[in-house]
């Protein structure tokens, strides 16, 4: 075979792995966004924190908000900087907590899952147990 015709050959069936590759991993996250149960507060996943605790946002940049603890379930927009306030309500032995931020501004809140690590214990929301 002429040697063009083998770098052309080459570079189709480079091009078709790379292209099988792409597919298999859009399945993948596809699969993976479909898998973004919250697990049950309290339950042996994610223990309840009694009570709540107050949690302020360390570190630099923005921490992103999740729908469940996996880092395939990113809530596009959704997330806290520096310096923000969360109340936490339950935690994952893997580093996961179930948090709500409530906007000082307009009194918004959102809940969702975020990395412990970005959290620095404030205190307790509420009567202590």
């Amino acid at each position: 075979m002429h040697p063009k015709k083998v770098l052309l050959v080459k570079k189709v069936l480079l091009a078709a792995i790379a292209l099988s590759a792409t597919l298999q991993g859009a399945a993948a996250f596809a699969r993976d966004i479909k898998s973004c149960k919250e697990p049950a507060a309290g339950s042996n996943e994610a223990p309840l924190i009694s009570p709540p605790r107050g949690n302020v946002v360390i570190g630099t940049g923005r921490l992103q908000f999740y729908s469940a603890p996996g880092v395939h379930c990113a809530m596009k927009g959704v997330f806290v900087v520096p310096g923000d306030n969360l109340i936490s309500y339950a935690q994952t032995d893997d580093g996961w907590v179930s948090v709500m931020y409530v906007s000082p501004k307009s009194a918004d809140s959102v809940t969702g899952w975020v990395r412990s690590n970005r959290l620095r214990n404030t205190g307790t929301i509420g009567p202590t147990q």
